[in-house]
């Protein structure tokens, strides 16, 4: 692994044009688990749960079983108490020295954003973020997190809904577009903290027309096969050793 660090840290010496794609494995080591891992959400039953994850995180849910839906949210989906891991951090470090041009990520925690990157294309939306469905003002974490059993605009009463992409609704295409066009003009794209299975997200990955496609993640990949350099391991060591 360290002659690959090695290459790796030479490779990113000599471009300005490196995009991270990244998943839930991004924020484990900051204590957010992850869905289909060991422990993850779908893996470990949810005792007051009747429902799979995948019933309740619905648009169709949301609506129709408000209540037991912010429940189960505020329970399995945020975590205030977050902080940015080393590979957060790592990521912002190269983007200051200019090496690295944006960060794709499917998690919805915000915490590359706290960690100090600026130009973070979020596929799923973010927790942070959350408005009124009926008059579209919006409402901070907190609002969420220390109302009733179903969060309300006080401009209007309507629900106040995060404002993340459920099961059942569609990307949002302007970040979409936007990762397309980031991931097609990249020098290096670095993958990591993902199983690269989760559709349309994962089919960004086909836009990448560069040569040098490195995947950092614990287990394999539907895209190791076009990897210049696959790397079995933490996706929060490997980064802090890179920009060390």
């Amino acid at each position: 692994m360290y002659n690959e660090l090695d290459n790796l840290k030479q490779l990113i010496k000599g471009t300005s044009n490196i995009v991270f794609f990244g998943g839930a494995g991004v924020s484990t080591a900051s204590g957010i688990p992850d869905f289909r891992g060991n422990g993850g959400l779908y893996t470990e039953p949810d005792e007051d749960a009747d429902e799979r994850p995948e019933e309740i995180l619905t648009a169709d849910y949301l609506y129709r079983k408000s209540a037991r839906f912010f429940a189960y949210y505020r329970t399995h989906m945020v975590y205030p108490d977050a902080k940015p891991n080393d590979a957060h951090i790592a990521l912002a470090k190269l983007e200051h020295q200019g090496k690295l041009s944006a960060v794709v990520t499917q998690n919805i925690d915000g915490l590359h954003q706290e960690a100090g990157s600026k130009k973070v294309i979020e596929l799923h939306g973010s927790t942070k973020r959350n408005y009124c469905v009926r008059c579209g003002k919006e409402y901070t974490l907190a609002h969420v997190m220390e109302s009733g059993d179903v969060p309300h605009c006080g401009q209007c009463g309507g629900m106040v809904r995060p404002d993340v992409t459920m099961y059942g609704e569609s990307l949002p295409m302007e970040a979409f577009y936007e990762a397309e066009k980031v991931i097609a003009a990249a020098d290096v794209l670095i993958v990591g903290g993902t199983s690269l299975t989760v559709y349309p997200a994962a089919a960004l990955i086909r836009e990448y027309r560069g040569d040098h496609l490195i995947i950092i993640n614990q287990s394999p990949t539907p895209y190791d096969q076009y990897a210049e350099y696959v790397i079995r391991d933490s996706i929060e060591k490997v980064l802090r050793e890179l920009t060390e």
